[in-house]
């Protein structure tokens, strides 16, 4: 049973930690058969999906993968992608709490995408038109012969940077993915008729409730973190919190082991006890915020997706597991498909590590490895968690 906590002034570490896991929906437990109402609770919890198949598989265990395709995807649409934290798919009807970004394209989008608005208007405007007649179409099917000359080959062309800023100015959206590039068409052909007509609040307002969800979302948190959830602008979100304090929404409170202030969510409860096991995604909003994830488990995470080999300490695609109100490790995975396995490359404990670790994550990694339709787990003698683990699936 939770405990209100509206008022309270300091919070313990461990209240802290409880309060996050459950904002997040790892206090709930996993459905037995995960579905609609599933997903439509945990984007309730969440707010928005940074893309990653896995942040979804933390929260709801095994799920059908064309669960969150059909609802991004195809009619009734409840998922539209857009910049919400970094490439998201959040609900449709956040769509109108993020035109204030859209309209602001030609100030805040990326370098390249503004100098090609700036310098080959031409170009943005045949890009629009070639949606408007071809749609839903990529990129690529419109490309310009010698626009990469000179140019690494990974390197965006202007004409993709064209496509790129007419999506992040909201003209036109991701019909769909194919392979994981975007399928491009005009927003009013994408977004249901009610969103589209949905009045456009002013920018003040829109962040406000921005805020609101980050805030909801994580429970209790730094002015950082608030921000960093949708990526809103510094004064802005400073302002907003402040508005939000004053109307009593947001409570000032310390939190034991924290330098910085925090604020708790005035609907927010304490669980008693948080009893989860979940591998947590690299892109997971759990851990978005790295300086957040020390402060709240005291656990250090850096992606090192871009870091050369010899120079990563954990690996290369790292999750870190969370066992009660924990994160206790961190396992190295890839997908042989071809092996038909599940690949362990590094498996690491943390200090504290608790006995049961190693079973308990030998559980969730036989539950990944059925959910992607590979036959078995392998785990390399790499990290002090290797051989307990390797006992466990032997167990």
């Amino acid at each position: 049973m939770a405990r209100s906590r509206r008022g309270k002034e300091r919070l313990s570490a461990a209240e802290a930690r409880r309060i996050a896991l459950a904002a997040q929906g790892f206090a709930d437990g996993r459905p037995a058969q995960p579905g609609g109402h599933a997903l439509r609770r945990v984007l309730k919890q969440v707010g928005l999906l940074q893309i990653d198949s896995v942040n979804v598989f933390g929260r709801l265990g095994p799920y059908p993968l064309e669960l969150v395709d059909k609802a991004a995807w195809y009619a009734p649409r409840r998922l539209f992608e857009y910049w919400g934290h970094e490439a998201s798919l959040l609900p449709v009807a956040t769509q109108p709490l993020l035109r204030w970004r859209m309209q602001r394209a030609h100030d805040d989008a990326w370098g390249s995408m503004r100098r090609v608005a700036q310098e080959r208007p031409d170009l943005v405007e045949r890009v629009l038109a070639e949606v408007g007649e071809r749609g839903p179409m990529a990129a690529s099917e419109m490309e310009e012969v010698g626009s990469r000359r000179g140019e690494p080959w990974w390197s965006w062309s202007d004409t993709k940077r064209a496509f790129e800023f007419l999506f992040w100015s909201g003209l036109i959206t991701s019909a769909r993915r194919r392979n994981f590039e975007r399928l491009y068409d005009l927003t009013e052909r994408v977004l249901p008729p009610a969103v589209l007509s949905a009045p456009t609040p002013a920018p003040d307002d829109a962040q406000r409730e921005l805020v609101r969800i980050a805030a909801r979302s994580l429970g209790v948190a730094a002015e950082r973190d608030l921000r960093d959830y949708f990526r809103l602008p510094l004064a802005d979100t400073r302002a907003r919190v402040a508005e939000l304090v004053e109307a009593g929404e947001l409570a000032p409170v310390a939190v034991e082991g924290w330098s910085t202030p925090a604020y708790l969510w005035h609907e927010t409860s304490v669980p008693r006890r948080v009893d989860g096991r979940a591998l947590i995604g690299p892109f997971d909003s759990l851990i978005w915020e790295r300086s957040r994830v020390e402060r709240l488990f005291g656990f250090r995470y850096r992606i090192e997706i871009y870091v050369p080999a010899p120079k990563r300490v954990h690996g290369y695609y790292v999750l870190p597991f969370l066992l009660g109100d924990r994160l206790v490790g961190r396992v190295d995975l890839k997908a042989d498909r071809a092996a038909g396995e599940l690949r362990v490359r590094g498996t690491h404990g943390e200090p504290d590590t608790p006995v049961g670790s190693p079973t308990a994550l030998a559980g969730e990694l036989r539950a990944m490895a059925s959910w992607l339709g590979l036959d078995r787990v392998s785990v390399e003698r790499r990290g002090n968690l290797a051989q307990p683990l390797r006992n466990a699936l032997r167990a």
